[in-house]
């Protein structure tokens, strides 16, 4: 792919808030009108396709907060408080086997939280044996089961356990390591914490080892940051996720103890991005979208280049023809032509799990618009083209007349350098990469104007 064109003018023009599709409709079209009969209909549906399955378990526990967090998580020091959501992830676990093909593999899986290494070793072996139990799960290393870690909530025995359990990729989060900025959102972490587990993941034989930077938090400014990207380049990850904060008090209350006053200001964080671009390409890595990067020799940068990169709701994935089960409090799936969310409270979810009945509290069914809109949007954000050829053969439409206002919006992005498209083709430029949200946004139909509940583009 050619390299990224950064274009400060352009950025501050388009700079406004959007959603970060990792799905599309997004999650606040969700409605109640959905619930546990909905999914369970599209569940025996999907068994018709005999796709393979993804499963994300949400682990929502944290020793300490992190004041810039955004996650559902429950904060405590006492570990017994992971027992009894365990037990009721696991019957959960059983419930959710019981509507699919036992034959259907598992050929991603994912745990994330919270901290999904405050549990104990015992319980993670537990957790995995339960999922074994009831799910097909790969026994040859192919599938792309990964694990979000907290550098400070592990070792390297606790890495080579992950990766007797099944695991072969990891996401470390880092954040910053400058101590300023660490002491300002509560998370202490050294450089040889981070290390260590680095080196047992390699050890191990960890097919992907990423790494999680956070760019407008307080105190950083462009020196501080490029000291950070330079350990961080040394460090050598296989992937990094380079994340935009959004300081959203009014919504995460734990954001409430970052004093505003101490962010660095718009000016100083596109610096910041332009220098993450420009150091990270040098370095070698190839900018996959939406705040990632990769080496060419990742399977994400593999797929992107061969076509088949994939988004969803743990963001750019190699496997687009999953279903995927969410399982545990918040948990959002996608399953046959359905999303659905799991209750978000754990005295929800346990009533709900005790009575027997999934825990499903929010959804939608996609009409034919969603999916042909969604598949407009995937490929634009995973792969800055658009076939509009193979998109009216597919979906029996013509792509001029019903995509008209669309395409209008699209005439100044045109203009501007930031895309070109004809009757045959929607290609983003270089200079429209950063932007590819904005583009994106020309084709959602329940966009009607951006606003708090979005976080900026940039």
């Amino acid at each position: 792919m050619p390299t990224l064109e950064f274009d400060t003018d352009l950025i501050q023009r388009y700079d406004t808030s959007g959603p970060r599709y990792t799905s599309y409709p997004t999650a606040v079209q969700f409605t109640t009108d959905f619930g546990v009969q909905e999914y369970q209909q599209q569940a025996e549906l999907s068994n018709a396709g005999g796709r393979a399955l993804s499963l994300y378990f949400h682990i929502p526990f944290c020793d300490t907060i992190c004041f810039y967090c955004a996650c559902n998580k429950i904060v405590t020091k006492n570990r017994k408080h992971a027992e009894p959501y365990l037990n009721a992830l696991y019957k959960e676990i059983a419930l959710q086997s019981s509507l699919f093909d036992p034959q259907r593999s598992v050929d991603q899986l994912h745990w994330g939280g919270g901290t999904p290494t405050f549990i104990s070793t015992e319980q993670m072996r537990e957790l995995m044996s339960q999922t074994r139990q009831h799910f097909n799960l790969r026994d040859d290393d192919q599938g792309e089961y990964s694990i979000e870690v907290d550098p400070r909530e592990a070792n390297r025995d606790i890495i080579l356990l992950l990766r007797e359990l099944g695991f072969n990729r990891i996401s470390l989060g880092v954040q910053d390591f400058d101590q300023q900025v660490q002491k300002a959102v509560n998370r202490i972490q050294s450089i040889e914490q981070t290390r260590e587990v680095m080196d047992a993941a390699r050890e191990s034989g960890f097919h992907s080892v990423s790494l999680d930077l956070i760019y407008g938090l307080p105190h950083q400014n462009l020196q501080t940051f490029n000291d950070t990207l330079d350990t961080v380049i040394a460090l050598d990850p296989d992937r990094l996720s380079i994340f935009n904060y959004a300081h959203l008090p009014d919504l995460f209350k734990t954001q409430r103890q970052i004093d505003a006053s101490e962010l660095p200001d718009a000016k100083t964080k596109l610096a910041i991005l332009e220098t993450c671009i420009e150091k990270l390409g040098a370095a070698g890595y190839q900018y996959i979208g939406m705040d990632h990067f990769a080496k060419p020799t990742d399977e994400l940068a593999i797929a992107q280049n061969s076509g088949t990169l994939y988004r969803n709701f743990q963001g750019y994935s190699t496997h687009a023809d999953c279903d995927l089960v969410g399982l545990g409090i918040t948990s959002i799936g996608k399953v046959n032509d359905c999303y659905s969310q799991n209750l978000k409270t754990i005295k929800e979810y346990e009533t709900a799990i005790d009575a027997g009945q999934l825990p499903v509290m929010r959804g939608l069914i996609l009409t034919e618009d969603d999916k042909l809109r969604r598949e407009v949007i995937s490929q634009l954000i995973c792969h800055y083209r658009l076939d509009i050829a193979s998109l009216e053969k597919q979906h029996a439409i013509q792509f001029g007349d019903y995509f008209a206002d669309a395409l209008n919006g699209l005439a100044q992005m045109q203009n501007d350098g930031l895309l070109t498209f004809d009757t045959n083709t929607i290609e983003v430029k270089p200079k429209g990469y950063l932007l590819i949200r904005n583009i994106c946004m020309a084709f959602d139909k329940y966009l009607s104007s951006p606003g708090k509940r979005f976080s900026k583009v940039i």
